[in-house]
């Protein structure tokens, strides 16, 4: 319909059928785009709601967002709070900002899940030795390492030459990991297959995607990410062990009392078996 030269960034789909003289049809494409927007909107932003809530229960997050409404049972103090904060972020922040913290976000954390899944397979408590475990460590730098100098080398270089070292090392780390290191945790039933190669590539792919992005992103991702972790370690942390250990004392008081209850049915059940048999010499 349109070289791709003329496409229209802003609005693709609606200018191209404008150009071809169906101008009555870009009013059904943005129509169609802006109903799939909201759609998506609405389904991510009750989506976060719920998460919200589960966050609250553990005391991450004050509890008062974790109440549910009897009425409707949904979590209306946690669905109002982010739907208000989601829409004053979106007024006063451009899109390009916020798909750039979107997008190193998602990244880091898709390297941090794969990071975690290799050390709950290597380095299992009271499984892995102390020799195993530094071997891997240091097969985590070697991935970690050329991973984060490949991101910068392709931000900084067109070149090539680079990753003929950097390459190398990342296999090196990976197979160190495959070969050196016994795995502690083996799957029972089902789990993610490749284990090290697809986590360790999901490592590097991930943070060499992170180098294409730009410095001030960065600054506002270390920044938020600051003052959640001050969050999380002053505040957070002792709420959400201070109700484990309330949920535990709990559970244990509960188990304690079925159990007293489960004792005193048994001399119970006992005493009135022997009071029928006495009645019943008794009769005879």
């Amino acid at each position: 319909m349109q070289r791709f030269s003329e496409v229209d960034e802003n609005a693709a789909f609606s200018v191209a059928f404008e150009k071809v003289g169906m101008s009555w049809a870009k009013y059904i494409v943005a129509f169609g785009a802006l109903k799939g927007m909201t759609s998506v909107l609405l389904v991510g932003a009750v989506g976060q709601a719920r998460y919200l809530t589960h966050i609250a229960r553990t005391h991450l997050l004050p509890p008062w967002l974790a109440k549910v409404n009897e009425r409707t049972g949904t979590p209306i103090n946690a669905t109002v709070v982010m739907l208000g904060a989601t829409a004053i972020v979106a007024f006063f922040t451009s899109l390009e900002v916020l798909a750039n913290l979107l997008s190193i976000s998602t990244l880091f954390l898709f390297s941090l899940v794969a990071l975690a899944l290799l050390v709950r397979r290597y380095c299992a408590r009271g499984v892995a030795t102390k020799a195993n475990i530094v071997k891997f460590i240091v097969c985590i730098a070697l991935i970690l390492g050329s991973s984060v100098a490949s991101a910068v080398y392709w931000a900084k270089t067109t070149k090539w030459v680079g990753y003929t070292i950097m390459v190398p090392l990342w296999l090196l780390g990976t197979v160190g990991i495959w070969v050196l290191v016994p795995m502690t945790k083996k799957l029972k039933v089902w789990g993610v297959p490749l284990v090290p190669f697809l986590p360790s590539a999901s490592i590097g792919i991930n943070v060499f995607l992170l180098g294409s992005l730009d410095k001030a992103s960065f600054r506002r991702f270390g920044f938020w990410t600051a003052i959640l972790l001050v969050y999380y370690l002053f505040v957070g942390l002792h709420a959400s062990y201070d109700m484990a250990q309330t949920l535990k004392k709990e559970r244990l008081e509960s188990m304690t009392e079925s159990k007293l209850d489960e004792e005193n049915v048994v001399p119970s059940l006992t005493e009135s078996a022997t009071k029928s048999e006495d009645h019943n010499s008794l009769n005879n």
